[in-house]
């Protein structure tokens, strides 16, 4: 037998095999979607103004606080902090932690809310680097500004927020985003409904580029120009709306995103803070909530607001999205790996044999797989190694039944929400949900494979995002 004789059924094998994981992970996306669009669906049908005003008026409802970390944000501080003191809820605080900033971002602040430095007491109850000083207003008595050395992470800001942070719920944003102005009372409403059994919601986040925002509201949404940020908006759409809500119907969640989250403030500090040593610091913490509650023995639910909207500003060049992606692979590796015991543990239920194995084999080593298939099916084609019938097969499994769950995920959100007024919007976005499947997503694999290499080097470093200002195209 030679040794052609041997390989060739072994390329013919993982061909296969190839096929069948591009039909899963699709599969995989489009059920996670259906079962949170009827959840959703169900939810809205119950939920009233009312539950809304009712939460306003309550003194059940629990005080917040509002963690902004800003590190050079003088493009969005101001509208994002005005945003932010406009909210609709009834006792909370924003608390800015300014990370070492080299703008104008502290400067800004000041000159804008009259800030001046207070000797504001607090415990440094999870570690983070120093604390530099602590503004207040006498104008806007609920903002807190605190000035820190650079920790060179996400997480360190936060931590020194959860430090001077006075209230039992603490709401996890970024200070380059926009909430709407019932977004904190929607968020909250799990940890009225099961008080003692929430430990953190989750909220929506949506892409702002394109929209018009005056004095820190949406007041029109519009579709960006540019296409990066187009095809984003699908992508968020797919992830958010209906596979967040889908994994939340079996507490089965395992991210809640740094952009918008509240939390248990005592369980987070019974846990450590954020992880300083990660570039998922998000998801770490969520991860890190299960494995301690499940081990504990301690009942919970780990909720998700598909209501709750936060809109943000998304990279608009494919420099600046790159690092993003990286960054979140990255942090997904890290995460799956040093929470590794978790993985097909019975004790850790459907979080140990179902969440966990389906994020290890369909986000962190889908790069690997849908690489090689991009490169290996079709130069077999060419060799004759497979027929036209099984490379169509891939073709449309990759493309067209990849672009259904874009475009199904468009289709969902619009009547379920009905947030883009205009046909067009939906054309636009159709037709950037059929094309994100053909190129988009193979750079997009490519950056995550990278990630892997990035990873082993142990490369730690955040990226900068060039900030427009949130709004603009």
């Amino acid at each position: 037998m030679t040794c052609w004789e041997v390989v060739r059924p072994a390329i013919l094998t993982y061909n296969y095999f190839i096929l069948v994981y591009f039909f899963a992970i699709n599969t995989q996306y489009l059920v996670l979607m259906l079962v949170g669009f009827f959840r959703t669906w169900k939810a809205i049908k119950v939920w009233h103004w009312g539950d809304l005003r009712w939460l306003m008026q309550s003194p059940l409802t629990p005080p917040i606080s509002i963690i902004a970390p800003a590190y050079n944000e003088e493009a969005n501080i101001v509208q994002s902090v005005r945003s932010l003191l406009m909210l609709h809820y009834p006792q909370f605080e924003v608390v800015v932690v300014n990370d070492g900033s080299t703008d104008g971002t502290l400067q800004l602040l000041i000159k804008e809310f009259g800030l001046r430095a207070v000797a504001r007491c607090f415990d440094v109850t999870v570690p983070c680097r120093p604390i530099r000083a602590v503004y207040e207003s006498r104008e806007y008595p609920a903002l807190v500004v605190v000035d820190k050395e650079n920790g060179g992470c996400k997480a360190d800001a936060m931590n020194a927020g959860l430090n001077v942070a006075l209230y039992p719920l603490f709401c996890a944003i970024d200070a380059d985003s926009v909430l709407e102005e019932e977004a904190l009372l929607r968020v909250v409403r799990p940890f009225v409904e099961e008080p003692g059994l929430t430990v953190a919601s989750g909220g929506v986040i949506r892409i702002a580029n394109g929209s018009e925002i005056r004095a820190g509201r949406m007041v029109r949404v519009e579709l960006p120009r540019a296409p990066v940020p187009l095809v984003q908006i699908v992508e968020y759409l797919r992830a958010f709306f209906f596979g967040r809500m889908g994994w939340e119907a079996w507490n089965g969640l395992l991210i809640i995103s740094g952009a918008f989250g509240v939390f248990d403030k005592h369980a987070v500090l019974r846990v450590g803070g954020y992880a300083q040593d990660t570039q998922g610091e998000d998801i770490e913490l969520v991860v890190r909530l299960h494995r301690r509650l499940r081990d504990d023995g301690t009942p919970y639910r780990i909720r998700f607001a598909p209501d709750a909207i936060c809109w943000t500003e998304a990279p608009t060049t494919l420099r600046a999205l790159r690092s993003q992606r990286n960054r979140w692979q990255r942090g997904l590796i890290d995460t799956l790996w040093r929470h590794r015991v978790m993985l097909g543990r019975p004790r850790y239920g459907i979080i140990g044999l179902v969440s966990m194995p389906c994020f290890l084999l369909f986000e962190m080593l889908g790069p690997l797989v849908e690489l090689t298939g991009y490169f290996m099916v079709p130069i077999c084609f060419l060799l004759g190694l497979v027929d036209l019938r099984f490379f169509a097969a891939f073709l449309g499994v990759m493309v067209l039944y990849g672009a259904l769950t874009g475009i199904t995920a468009v289709l969902l959100e619009d009547v379920t929400f009905r947030r883009h007024p205009h046909l067009w919007h939906l054309i636009v976005l159709t037709l950037a949900g059929l094309f994100e499947n053909v190129g988009y997503r193979q750079i997009n694999t490519w950056w995550r494979t990278v990630a892997f290499w990035d990873y082993w080097r142990g490369n730690q470093t955040w990226g900068d995002m060039e900030r427009r200002g949130v709004g603009r195209a």
